[in-house]
């Protein structure tokens, strides 16, 4: 998958894995990051323009209950980009945590929203908001989540 060039700003996330060759398998092959370095105890993967390091380690942290509190993820700027990974992670049979959904429907707040686990319980998050400006705006609603 073709990234956009370089934002002025990068975002970085560090997440644990118990498996290299699972985390390439679902990351590279399934959702189509790209490969930087690689050793053999870490990953540093383009999360779509962004840096996702994975971190081997024997001991990961237990599955949560939920989306809450500890998730990740990308906010699509377009339908139809949402709509294109929606569609590769279908085909690629990847594990949904939450399928495809609207949150919030009618409210400023609405949104296209759906979540995946990876094979060591890390939930990614990929959405879409019908009013852009309710990525940071909105402010007058309390509402956030689904709690």
């Amino acid at each position: 998958m073709t990234t956009n060039p370089t934002p002025p700003v990068l975002f970085h996330l560090a997440i644990p894995i118990a498996d290299m060759a699972q985390a390439k398998e679902f990351y590279i092959h399934g959702l189509g990051c790209e490969l930087g370095r690689e050793s053999r105890l870490a990953l540093i993967l383009n999360f779509f323009g962004h840096q996702v390091v994975t971190h081997f380690t024997p001991d990961l942290p237990p599955p949560q209950k939920g989306i809450y509190p500890r998730h990740f993820g990308l906010i699509f700027t377009t339908l139809e980009d949402w709509q294109r990974i929606l569609a590769r992670a279908k085909s690629q049979g990847l594990n949904f945590y939450e399928p495809e959904k609207l949150r919030f429907p009618g409210l400023i707040t609405e949104h296209r929203t759906f979540f995946l686990a990876d094979p060591f319980h890390n939930l990614i998050e990929f959405k879409f908001y019908s009013h852009p400006e309710a990525i940071f705006g909105g402010r007058e609603l309390a509402q956030v989540g689904d709690r």
